[in-house]
């Protein structure tokens, strides 16, 4: 029967293998299963029937916690057993509600889903807009995935240890490798001589962030500026080059900061400036003819002449 509540015995219920959670921090279990000691599960867990067994769809830390207090029974709603791609985006839209598991989890899984559904869709892929509407992911969740996704198997174990520490002990978090990929793939793309190996560009930039010689994760967002700096702000393709492998290169004990400031900032700053004078321009031009000159507010003519007052300085020179 669909959704009949049952106390279960812990040991009569099984781990899902499909459940894509694989991070069970200590200090999170912990806070649980003092609370389950305190108060009892108040939220059945679900599991379908598989012979003398049950198999967990939702509540594995619940499940968990039953077991180390060694509980008699827990409170499980009944499902029918779901098809395999059925259960497993049953997990994933039970988490898209609550709690949101790690990208690394989600991504790890995410070739699971596509394989499931072009077995029942005559070997289609889903379309992005598809495995959204599948797994109740935002497609921005999916492309952040895919970085990670795409990463050598290598740093898939570094990630998977750092995501197994306390949130407070973790250094090289997702959003690390992913803004890291995001900057790496935007120069490899502007200026392909820039990187001759990936993995070492990728460990210079682990060890210069671990050193704080990088100081942020959103750092390397000046590092995707300086590869688009050449089309962009008319950089020299020389000079942005040599940038790049300057902080490319372990010798240097510099950071992406100190490049952009030196090399680039002015002239990003110049190219809103110049973009801001255009709007100036066009509103004045367009929007204000002779006839309306009265009608400019006294505040915007103020700051008209404070303008018109230090352009003329700036040309004077």
């Amino acid at each position: 029967m669909t959704n009949e509540l049952k106390q279960l015995a812990p040991d009569r219920i099984k781990r899902n293998p499909d459940n894509p959670r694989i991070f069970f921090r200590s200090e999170e279990m912990d806070t649980l299963t003092a609370s389950i000691k305190r108060y009892g599960i108040q939220v059945p867990i679900t599991v379908y029937q598989d012979g003398r067994h049950y198999v967990l769809i939702d509540g594995e830390r619940r499940w968990r916690c039953a077991l180390k207090l060694n509980l008699p029974s827990i409170p499980a709603l009944i499902q029918e057993k779901p098809s395999p791609l059925r259960n497993l985006l049953l997990m994933f839209n039970i988490h898209a509600l609550r709690e949101q598991w790690d990208y690394f989890t989600i991504a790890r899984k995410l070739p699971d889903v596509i394989g499931l559904f072009k077995k029942e869709n005559r070997g289609r892929e889903p379309t992005e807009i598809e495995l959204s509407e599948l797994t109740g992911l935002t497609r921005g969740q999916i492309r952040r995935c895919r970085f990670l996704l795409d990463l050598p198997e290598k740093y898939h174990e570094i990630l998977a240890r750092e995501l197994s520490l306390p949130k407070n002990l973790q250094t090289l978090s997702e959003d690390f490798f992913i803004e890291m990929e995001r900057a790496l793939k935007t120069v490899n793309t502007r200026l392909p001589t820039a990187i001759r190996n990936m993995d070492t560009a990728r460990d210079v930039l682990i060890q210069k962030f671990r050193s704080k010689t990088i100081k942020n994760i959103t750092d390397f967002r000046m590092l995707s500026k300086m590869a688009t700096s050449i089309g962009r702000v008319g950089m020299q393709e020389e000079k942005a080059l040599e940038a790049i492998k300057q902080i490319l290169n372990p010798q240097r004990k510099v950071g992406i900061q100190e490049i952009f400031a030196e090399h680039f900032e002015m002239r990003f700053d110049e190219r809103k400036v110049l973009l801001s004078v255009d709007s100036i321009y066009e509103y004045l031009e367009i929007s204000i003819d002779a006839e309306d000159a009265d009608e400019i507010s006294e505040e915007l003519r103020g700051r008209l002449v404070k303008l018109r007052t230090l352009i003329t300085r700036v040309l004077g020179r």
